[in-house]
This record gives C-alpha cells, sequence and structure tokens, in this order.
C-alpha cells in the first residue's frame, strides 16, 4: 500500500516476524522511486518495523516512470 505517495505500507497477520518479510520490504524500496517503508504486523503481539533507502543508493532508477 502506497501512503500519501511517500511511505510504503507492507502488512502482515503473523505469529511474528520474520526476516524475509523485511526482506520483501527492502526489495519494494529499492525497485521504486519511494525511501521510506513500514511493515505492519497484526499477530498476537502488534509488531512495527521501518525501512529506509535512499534514492542515492539505487543509482539512476532509468527502469521507473515518474
Amino acid at each position: 500500500m502506497l501512503v500519501d505517495k511517500k511511505v510504503i505500507v507492507e502488512t502482515k497477520a503473523k505469529r511474528e516476524l520474520i526476516e524475509d518479510h523485511e526482506a520483501q520490504l527492502l526489495n519494494y524500496l529499492k525497485s521504486t522511486i519511494y525511501e521510506v517503508g513500514l511493515l505492519l504486523n497484526f499477530g498476537p503481539e502488534p509488531q512495527i518495523r521501518r525501512k529506509v533507502y535512499d534514492n542515492a543508493r539505487k543509482g539512476s532508477l532509468s527502469w521507473v516512470k515518474q
């Protein structure tokens, strides 16, 4: 989900977050122009992870339509 054209929000309903869930969000950030992502888990214990991947690290982003 994209919020205010600034933040990618990935929601889960799992027992707990694992490294694969964070990697999925990071891949979204690497492949788009968006720099900030939130991973929200609505399992037994709510969890939040924030990831940032700035555009300077992405190169030219020539594959992205802006």
